[in-house]
């Protein structure tokens, strides 16, 4: 599924690491639900094959019982960022996620946000988004001509 949205540079983020207060609702999500922001981006980054609660709920239980959650969702950084070709490596990632995880979550939510993705609608949601776009042709008409 190929969704638009606003239009990168090649290899660039489409926001900052830092602009977490460009999308107040996306940077409070990260901030005080993170577990909730990271399972959206998971899902949509996996194409559908894992569920946002089922990552979300893993995250969770990482980060309350050992503090390392931020290895899980360092991992789908990584994985972002080799899907839209964008510049970074493993270990920057790895010490974003470690060091400032909800500047990393939120910016990789933004960056879905901007491709075109809802990441509020999950992988079906946005797919049947889409797919709605491009099934809805000329509008059907019932009947006939009645006087």
């Amino acid at each position: 599924m190929e969704v638009k949205g606003k239009p990168q540079a090649e290899g660039e983020w489409s926001t900052g690491f830092c602009d977490c207060c460009s999308d107040c609702s996306s940077c409070c999500m990260a901030c005080w639900c993170p577990c909730v922001t990271f399972g959206r981006i998971a899902e949509i980054v996996d194409k559908g094959s894992t569920s946002c609660c089922g990552a979300g709920a893993l995250y969770m239980l990482l980060t309350w019982f050992t503090g390392c959650g931020f290895i899980y969702s360092c991992h789908y950084r990584t994985k972002m960022r080799k899907q839209y070709n964008l510049k970074g490596s493993e270990c920057g990632d790895c010490f974003k996620h470690c060091f400032c995880e909800r500047c990393a979550l939120t910016q990789a939510y933004r960056e879905l946000t901007n491709r075109g993705f809802d990441a509020a609608l999950g992988w079906q949601g946005n797919a049947e988004r889409q797919n709605a776009g491009v099934a809805m042709g000329a509008p059907v008409v019932q009947g006939g001509m009645m006087r």
